[in-house]
């Protein structure tokens, strides 16, 4: 950590300023220190397609690691958000010093892989049903307690788009699960999960 905090730039981006566009030379390293950012790419009709939340300690341009290259997305602070940068020079003297380093990463590089495949696999074989479904049960397995009320942790917009459907048939969706009382809405974005085992039919009928 030391010698990490001899390379590292600290960088402020404000809510909805881009750290990068798509199709740059993508030459470093981002580690996001504080707030939340969305990584996302434009469809050929224009809609903004979500990828992925990048939240804190995670990082992303783990493309530079290797090679090179231009980036394929958008990066974009959904809050007020503190980034670490380290060019990729300093990344690669790291990297042979501190093998566990590169363990670690390929680790998870591995698991985002897997999201993205899971994810396009939502896109191209599930209706917006299950993957609303499927996306509540995520967010129920991720907690480390037994609790069956979660809290979405973006706007419904954002929600939206990394899930592959507008605002309002995600709204329509949830609605649709509160009247059948699979769930139950709080507010904007907090839902109490009332009948797990149908909603668990939901995702893989």
């Amino acid at each position: 950590m030391a010698e990490i905090s001899k390379v590292v730039v600290s960088r402020k981006l404000k809510k909805g300023e881009l750290l990068f566009h798509s199709d740059e030379l993508s030459e470093h390293l981002f580690i996001v220190h504080k707030g939340l950012m969305k990584m996302y790419r434009i469809t050929e009709n224009g809609k903004e397609q979500i990828i992925r939340f990048v939240e804190e300690a995670d990082f992303i341009g783990e493309l530079s690691l290797f090679s090179k290259s231009m980036t394929t997305c958008f990066a974009e602070a959904m809050e007020d958000t503190e980034v670490c940068t380290i060019q990729q020079k300093d990344i690669h003297q790291l990297l042979l010093h501190y093998p566990t380093i590169s363990l670690k990463i390929l680790e998870e590089i591995t698991r985002r892989l897997h999201e993205t495949e899971a994810l396009i696999e939502k896109l191209n074989s599930q209706d917006v049903e299950k993957r609303v479904a499927s996306y509540l049960l995520e967010l129920i397995e991720s907690q480390a307690n037994d609790s069956m009320t979660i809290q979405l942790p973006v706007r419904k917009t954002d929600l939206a788009s990394y899930l592959g459907t507008s605002q309002e048939t995600l709204s329509r969706r949830l609605s649709a699960f509160q009247e059948k009382g699979l769930i139950e809405l709080k507010g904007q974005r907090k839902i109490i999960i009332k009948q797990l085992e149908l909603l668990k039919k939901k995702a893989n009928n």
